[in-house]
């Protein structure tokens, strides 16, 4: 294998591998921004609907309640889940692909029921109850989310409506019936609202970012590889080549008359005169020996 072979793999292999290590950490930068870009916006989507729900709480329920019989039972102004779901609707088809769930153990709404993992967060805010919030990455149905989650415990004016079905509004029990959402305790963690922010659409566009630096780079490494094998063969191979011709036809006592031709200002040009001067020596040696 030829010197300039060698050469051009060595260089190619230490390019490559130079354009995978930069397109990877191009990819895991791009990751990293498109996680906290989707926590800040999971943050702010998420304290939003908190404080709706908040608002509602603390405002607009008790004033219903004075205002409103009390066998009856009006969802959409007396529900803080129904209320929180109607806003999120509306956001949802502004901004589609999140998603918000009052995840619950136990719902009147069906919708509401807690899948495996919310399950699992439900029983870790029950289990813990210094967490007030937690937040991270989850798959659900091949997608990835960044999800953020916060408690719901059973306070005392929630049993109104989910302590037994007897105590309950009749309205509530027409819409919902009695076989689910009650049954709650005061302080008991019974479900948690999450916000699910997508992921998918950075992740990809995090790889299309690091699969066309990749490219980028390849075409590069193309590209500098016959800048320099085209200059290895003029000004390296060939000279070489050159000089291993013009030795072997001194060596044979040919062409002692022609000079190299090589004037490079380099290692070649030094290695020309020094065979240059064996040419000459030679020349003169063999004159020697004929004059004899």
């Amino acid at each position: 294998m030829s010197i300039r072979v060698r050469f051009i793999i060595v260089i190619g292999v230490l390019s490559m591998l130079a354009s995978v290590a930069l397109a990877y950490a191009s990819y895991q930068f791009s990751v990293k921004n498109a996680m906290a870009d989707a926590k800040t916006q999971g943050a702010i989507v998420f304290n939003m609907i908190d404080s709706s729900r908040m608002y509602f709480k603390k405002n607009q329920r008790p004033l219903v309640l004075e205002l409103v019989e009390e066998d009856r039972f009006y969802p959409e102004i007396m529900s803080g889940f129904v209320m929180t779901r109607g806003v999120w609707e509306i956001f949802e088809k502004r901004f589609p692909g999140y998603q918000f769930k009052q995840a619950t153990i136990d719902p009147l709404y069906p919708p509401n029921k807690a899948d495996a993992e919310e399950l699992k967060l439900i029983d870790s805010f029950g289990k813990n109850k210094e967490i007030k919030n937690t937040e991270g990455i989850v798959e659900k149905k091949g997608k990835q989310y960044y999800y953020f989650a916060r408690p719901i415990s059973v306070g005392a004016k929630c049993l109104r409506c989910h302590g037994t079905p007897e105590e309950a509004p009749k309205d509530q029990l027409e819409i919902y019936g009695t076989d689910h959402g009650y049954d709650w305790h005061k302080g008991q963690v019974v479900s948690t609202s999450i916000v699910y922010v997508p992921l998918d659409k950075a992740m990809a566009a995090a790889k299309k970012s690091a699969t066309s630096l990749f490219t980028m780079g390849a075409a590069g490494i193309v590209l500098l590889m016959g800048v320099i094998w085209f200059f290895l063969s003029s000004g390296v191979v060939a000279p070489l080549a050159k000089l291993q011709e013009k030795t072997t036809q001194i060596s044979l006592g040919k062409e002692l008359d022609e000079e190299i031709g090589i004037h490079s200002k380099d290692e070649i040009g030094d290695l020309a005169k020094a065979i240059d001067r064996l040419r000459i020596s030679t020349a003169k040696l063999l004159k020697r020996c004929a004059g004899k």
